[in-house]
């Protein structure tokens, strides 16, 4: 059978699911990197169950997100890393939205101070750590993004990563994403993700109420200063 030639990507059906507010807050809210229920997410964007059904039917058969079935209840999730820093590349050349309450502004310092990316860390805390983990040579450029240095192959080790295991053809390794709202790079990939849900389980992160965001305690100021030499600002 003969095949067609391709000379561009039709990304049109993807940019008009990504056009409406509704789905754009549903796409936000799942950078958490937590599946949500389907109630969670009418909520982020603001909308009524039926309506929020809707929305999801539209962002599942367009493949941005996918679906969990356990027992009676769905929960849905980001397709994968790729379409997460679509969405944040959009919100980086997006206008920021207005604060209009003070709970909105105490979330939007929050959310800047440290929040998750998908499954990786961002905002000031996540483009501390990239900066340090190349200022102390722990990581450094290779042809494929970043690699870890012998010295950051370590300390890596201590901490209790299996540095190895997750250099994989699925996923790259260590690369950089810049940052929404700091606009200077933080580390993604498979490193960061592991790096990130490891700081979690020993305590230097905490979730907090609101998606995606995050709070340093004060084992983590000691240990990200400890291990990396990351002293957040």
């Amino acid at each position: 059978m003969a095949t067609e030639d391709v000379v561009a990507a039709d990304f049109a059906p993807v940019a008009a699911l990504l056009a409406d507010r509704a789905r754009a807050a549903m796409l936000t809210a799942l950078l958490d990197g937590r599946p949500l229920a389907a109630g969670e997410l009418a909520r982020a964007a603001g909308v009524g169950p039926s309506t929020a059904s809707a929305h999801l039917a539209r962002l599942l058969d367009g493949g941005l997100v996918t679906v969990l079935s356990q027992g009676r209840h769905r929960y849905y999730e980001l397709r994968d890393a790729e379409v997460a820093q679509l969405v944040e590349a959009l919100s980086r050349m997006s206008p920021p939205v207005r604060v209009r309450s003070l709970r909105q502004s105490s979330e939007a310092r929050r959310l800047q101070r440290a929040r998750t990316c998908y499954d990786h860390l961002a905002g000031q805390a996540g483009v501390a750590l990239f900066a340090a983990l190349l200022d102390g040579g722990l990581l450094e450029p290779d042809a494929d993004g970043y690699a870890t240095t012998p010295e950051g192959d370590e300390r890596l080790r201590a901490l209790g990563l299996d540095v190895a295991a997750l250099r994989s053809p699925r996923r790259r390794f260590a690369w950089r994403c810049l940052d929404w709202t700091e606009r200077r790079p933080h580390l993604n990939g498979a490193l960061a993700a592991a790096l990130t849900a490891r700081t979690i389980d020993l305590g230097w992160f905490e979730r907090g109420a609101a998606p995606r965001a995050l709070t340093v305690t004060d084992a983590g100021l000691a240990g990200l200063a400890d291990s990396f030499g990351c002293v957040l600002p």
